[in-house]
């Protein structure tokens, strides 16, 4: 055993050998190592020496190292004869694990050799196997590709034979539901055959095509037939032409179709019969309504209403007020008005036997005519376009009908001096314009366009000889000795009325200025009426009268009138002050004259100093003639104004003025030196107010 102790810069080495013993162990004196440095130390030390080469090192410096070196070869020789003994000791074993080790190489190699035999053997069956699945594709696409021909023969044998049950049907069956499957089964076999040109190409295609050819040919004169024996029907009297519409669109429409798809010359004839054959009918059907309702025709505006006189439309405005009190209906719309409230209700259905039918204003009989061409041309443009599919075929229908009504209307506008009447044919078509676009049918828009094209031009032609009327005719003629509303402003308000409110309801801005050129003849007129008057005061007295009746009449037109009637108010204002002017200097004209020409009104400024002299007699008079000036005054305005509400209004307003210049002149004899001796012959404000409210009450 060695120790190394460590001290200071000193190092000593202690060798000690120990007897069976192989191998050297290092260690440290633990109680040099404690006296000297610690363990931790000297690991420390040996870490910085480089740990073992140091202590080699250090070791080979000394002469005890040898001895060790010697020592361990010793030991070494002995083991290794040691060792010799112990394998020879178990050769015997060693050679036995040799034999087994040989043995277990046999075996190996054995099973070796039969793993690769296995191994050939399952190649060989993947490859059969693969063989296999390739053998079950190729049969499997085989099978696939046979069961595909199959389904198409199948298919195309069943598209080109015609069962003889269908045969049957379509040679000899009747036109009825059961014919039309048959008919469609038809179809699809000629349809199948021109689809696709390699079918269309086959032999066996070839042999059946004539017998499928005959069929159609067969099928298309049938129905053809069938359709010219229902157009045949059309054309009798009293059939329900929209009932027979109605069963063929229900039950037979593939008729048409069918004709369309496989004989488009046989189409095309059916639909030149029944374009021809409707157009016949409904223009005969047009034509017999509307000799019926001329019989039911209330002439307005021509001769056959005033007899004996021009149709001059001069002539008719500019009559006795007997003749348009008849026919005032002319100029006022009254319950004519009523027939745009009833758009939708069925025209009129007249009797053609009834000897006297009775008689309607013309827009009646329009609104009518237009009524049955609208539910005509619905029911037959849905029908055409349900059933043939082509909405040209629809105008080529109305052609006729059209006609009928154009030559109708060609006819009748010219004739119309109705103003009234135009102007309600024209709102009666924009709502059925509205009708049209509500039922979202636009077949009739070019039909109604054109009638607003005909009636604007024709109401503005009457319009203008409406007001050539004004102008040209001569007031002294028309003149008549009395100061009620005249006839013919009466019919001028009554006109206008009407047409302000047929204006609101169809909201065309075309009659203003047409209603302001209006309002200046009528103007016109009435200031050349009124010069026929030589009084001033019966002028105005006219005027009063005829604005009154303005007023009165558009308050019934409605909130539309509003503008025409505050201008008559204005002018009905401007006149009445002049009018009560009139009437006080007639009953009053001393006191008038003296007072407005010598009093002001604040009874400040005097345009002359007056004296007892000047006012005097004026006091005088005025006490003695006051009360029957005012019972005069009451009784010609009750008598003169056509409405007592604005007579009342008239003669509040004389009164009034009467009472402040009658105050004006007290003030003014007040004023006056010695004017105190007139005091009891002035009147009182009180006295004179009291008799006033009498006549205020006995209005």
């Amino acid at each position: 055993m060695v120790a190394a102790t460590y001290n200071g810069d000193m190092l000593g080495v202690h060798d000690q050998r120990t007897e069976g013993s192989f191998g050297g162990i290092f260690s440290f004196d633990e109680d040099a190592a404690s006296e000297d440095i610690s363990l931790d130390d000297l690991e420390k030390e040996l870490e910085e020496h480089k740990n073992y080469d140091v202590l080699i090192s250090i070791l080979a410096n000394g002469e005890k190292q040898r001895d060790m070196a010697t020592l361990v070869e010793g030991n070494l020789g002995s083991v290794e004869q040691d060792l010799i003994q112990d394998y020879v000791e178990d050769s015997d074993n060693l050679v036995l694990l040799h034999d087994q080790i040989h043995d277990c190489d046999i075996i190996l190699s054995q099973i070796g050799s039969l793993l690769t035999g296995f191994q050939v053997h399952i190649g060989s069956i993947s490859s059969e196997i693969r063989s296999l699945q390739e053998r079950s594709l190729d049969i499997s696409l085989r099978l696939n590709n046979r069961k595909l021909v199959e389904t198409k023969l199948a298919k195309f044998v069943e598209e080109i034979v015609a069962p003889p049950g269908l045969v049957s049907v379509i040679i000899d069956g009747e036109v009825n539901d059961g014919y039309v499957r048959s008919l469609e089964i038809l179809s699809k076999k000629l349809r199948f055959a021109q689809v696709d040109p390699m079918i269309n190409a086959s032999e066996s295609l070839k042999d059946i095509k004539p017998e499928l050819e005959r069929l159609r040919q067969k099928a298309l004169s049938k129905v053809s037939n069938y359709i010219t024996e229902i157009l045949f029907a059309m054309t009798k009297p009293g059939t329900n032409i929209q009932i027979l519409q109605q069963n063929l669109v229900q039950k037979y429409r593939y008729l048409i179709l069918f004709l369309r798809e496989h004989g488009s010359k046989t189409y095309t004839d059916v639909c030149t019969a029944y374009v021809g054959t409707m157009n016949k009918v409904l223009s005969a059907d047009f034509h017999v309504y509307i000799e019926a309702l001329e019989k039911s025709k209330l002439n307005i505006g021509v001769s056959s209403d005033l007899p004996g006189y021009d149709t001059n439309i001069i002539d008719l405005i500019t009559r006795g007020r007997e003749h348009l009190r008849n026919r005032r209906f002319m100029f006022s719309l009254g319950e004519r008005a009523s027939i745009l409230k009833e758009i939708d209700r069925p025209g009129l259905v007249p009797h053609i036997s009834e000897a006297n039918p009775p008689k309607y204003p013309y827009e009646v009989i329009f609104r009518s005519l237009q009524k049955l061409l609208m539910d005509t041309a619905s029911s037959e443009y849905l029908f055409i376009k349900a059933f043939f599919g082509e909405e040209s075929l629809f105008y080529q229908v109305f052609e006729g009908p059209f006609s009928v009504i154009d030559e109708h209307l060609d006819l009748t506008l010219p004739n119309c001096q109705d103003a009234v009447c135009i102007m309600l044919m024209i709102c009666i078509t924009r709502k059925h314009q509205l009708v049209m676009s509500n039922r979202r049918l636009l077949c009739l828009d070019t039909h109604l366009d054109k009638v607003f094209i005909r009636l604007w031009p024709r109401f503005k032609t009457v319009f203008d000889m409406y007001l050539q009327s004004l102008y040209q005719c001569d007031a002294k003629i028309l003149w008549v000795d009395g100061s009620h509303p005249h006839h013919i402003v009466r019919c001028y308000v009554e006109f206008t009325a009407s047409l302000i409110q047929l204006n609101a309801e169809c909201g065309d801005g075309q009659l203003d200025m047409n209603l302001e050129r209006l309002r200046l003849a009528v103007d016109n007129l009435l200031g050349r009426l009124a010069e026929n008057f030589a009084n001033p005061k019966l002028q105005h007295l006219f005027l009063l009268n005829n604005y009154d009746m303005a007023i009165s009449v558009l308050k019934e037109a409605g909130d539309e009138a509003n503008k025409l009637q505050k201008y008559f108010e204005e002018k009905l204002e401007s006149n009445m002050i002049s009018f009560v002017d009139e009437l006080l200097m007639e009953h009053f004209k001393d006191l008038i004259k003296f007072v407005r020409s010598r009093v002001s009104e604040d009874l400040i400024l005097y345009t002359e100093r007056p004296n007892i002299a000047d006012v005097e007699p004026i006091v005088k008079n005025f006490a003695v003639t006051w009360k029957t000036a005012l019972e005069l005054m009451h009784n010609e305005v009750v008598t003169s104004c056509s409405n007592l509400l604005s007579g009342m209004e008239i003669l509040k307003a004389a009164m009034t003025q009467l009472l402040n210049d009658y105050n004006r002149l007290s003030e003014c004899v007040k004023i006056i030196p010695g004017g105190s001796t007139l005091n009891r012959n002035l009147v009182s404000i009180t006295t004179i107010s009291y008799e006033i409210r009498k006549y205020s009450r006995a209005l």
